[in-house]
């Protein structure tokens, strides 16, 4: 019975891999596009708040049609529309008399569809039969991670061999993925994730619940204490030891991935053995130890090691609490897996923001933004600690 759904759990790993790619390949074009099309940066920035703005939403409204349409017509369209971003991203601004604009409708295309990923993926994981589920949301969280590492190194290595200016040959190159995956989820088996006869708890019982809120607050400060240091990670590496652009992309953001997906692994195989509260609270002190590092230490090499160590401590937050969401609260079905969604979305667009609002009133000083980002590990942490309470 559980064999049958090994293909479906190996199509959720290849989603997070989608969700990766539709995050972080644009980014990298971001300079060209600005050349190129001639682009202000002010509007080149805006299409990261854009994505992710689109993002939340669809964690919002997605409460609302996911489980009438069902899971595995909402995983195809989430993949079609994937890929279909990607490829509207080398047409659009081509055909457009505003280059912006045609960039603007292909990011909002994927965006729809790696939000909608982001509320599905988990849940479908979860309901698949497994004699260790936080082992199973561990590694599939981990793919997200590599996909992050493996579309930086193959897009970076691309751009340096054949050019940037063949950027689009490898955007349809990504948009293969989804394309693929979304046949894949026409196929496998996808189980309910509430038993026949019974519902899924609705908004207004969720937000009854103390218990929903120390997990979504958690789900935030996972979200913030991985990107307030991962989005400024490049940063550093440029500007602490003097290295191009290119050097502290693979220097900071795809070390920090490497090591972020290495902690997930590692639960993956031996979670097992491991209980997950006790590795989530030793991950949130070693996260804790990390901003400090990275504040404090006086030696850029120290400071860029802390941000990678960082990754390795911030691993588990979100697949973690995911895991002790689904334990705590079983019936909490596709309004619980959206909201945490939502909360953990807040929070990478919270965590970064702060950060630079801190460091630009301290004249710049990254290392003082990311100093009073530790409330987010530190919040977390505590978190954890109330949930004891609450038996979760």
């Amino acid at each position: 019975m559980k064999n049958q759904y090994n293909k479906t759990i190996t199509a959720c790993f290849a989603a997070s891999i989608v969700q990766a790619i539709v995050n972080n390949f644009t980014p990298l074009l971001f300079l060209f596009f600005q050349r190129n099309y001639h682009i202000p940066l002010s509007q080149i920035t805006l299409l990261v708040t854009f994505n992710f703005g689109i993002q939340l939403m669809i964690d919002l409204l997605s409460v609302g049609f996911v489980d009438k349409i069902g899971y595995r017509l909402s995983m195809i369209i989430a993949h079609v529309l994937s890929a279909a971003g990607l490829i509207l991203l080398t047409i659009l601004p081509e055909i457009l008399p505003s280059p912006f604009a045609g960039i603007l409708i292909a990011v909002m295309i994927y965006a729809i569809g790696g939000g909608l990923l982001e509320v599905l993926v988990s849940p479908v994981v979860e309901a698949c039969p497994s004699d260790n589920k936080e082992k199973a949301m561990s590694i599939l969280h981990s793919f997200y991670c590599w996909g992050h590492a493996g579309v930086v190194l193959i897009s970076t290595l691309f751009f340096y061999t054949a050019g940037i200016q063949y950027w689009k040959i490898l955007a349809v190159f990504w948009a293969l993925i989804p394309m693929g995956n979304a046949f894949a989820f026409t196929k496998v088996p996808i189980a309910p994730l509430i038993e026949d006869g019974e519902s899924g708890l609705q908004l207004k019982e969720l937000f009854h619940m103390k218990v929903f809120w120390i997990l979504l607050v958690m789900m935030v400060c996972a979200g913030a204490s991985e990107q307030a240091v991962s989005q400024w990670a490049s940063t550093f590496a440029e500007q602490g030891l003097g290295i191009s652009k290119t050097a502290g992309d693979l220097a900071g953001p795809m070390a920090f991935a490497i090591l972020m997906g290495t902690s997930r692994l590692f639960y993956g195989k031996y979670g097992d053995r491991i209980h997950l509260e006790r590795f989530m609270v030793y991950s949130s002190c070693l996260c804790i130890l990390s901003y400090f590092g990275i504040s404090l230490f006086p030696f850029p090499e120290l400071s860029l090691a802390s941000c990678a160590v960082c990754g390795l401590s911030v691993g588990i937050m979100w697949p973690g609490t995911f895991s002790k969401a689904s334990k705590a609260l079983p019936k909490g079905g596709t309004a619980m897996f959206a909201l945490l969604a939502l909360g953990g979305d807040i929070g990478c667009s919270s965590g970064p923001t702060l950060v630079g609002l801190v460091s630009g009133a301290m004249e710049d000083n990254l290392k003082m933004g990311v100093l009073a980002g530790i409330i987010f590990p530190a919040l977390l942490l505590l978190g954890i600690i109330l949930s004891r309470k609450e038996k979760l």
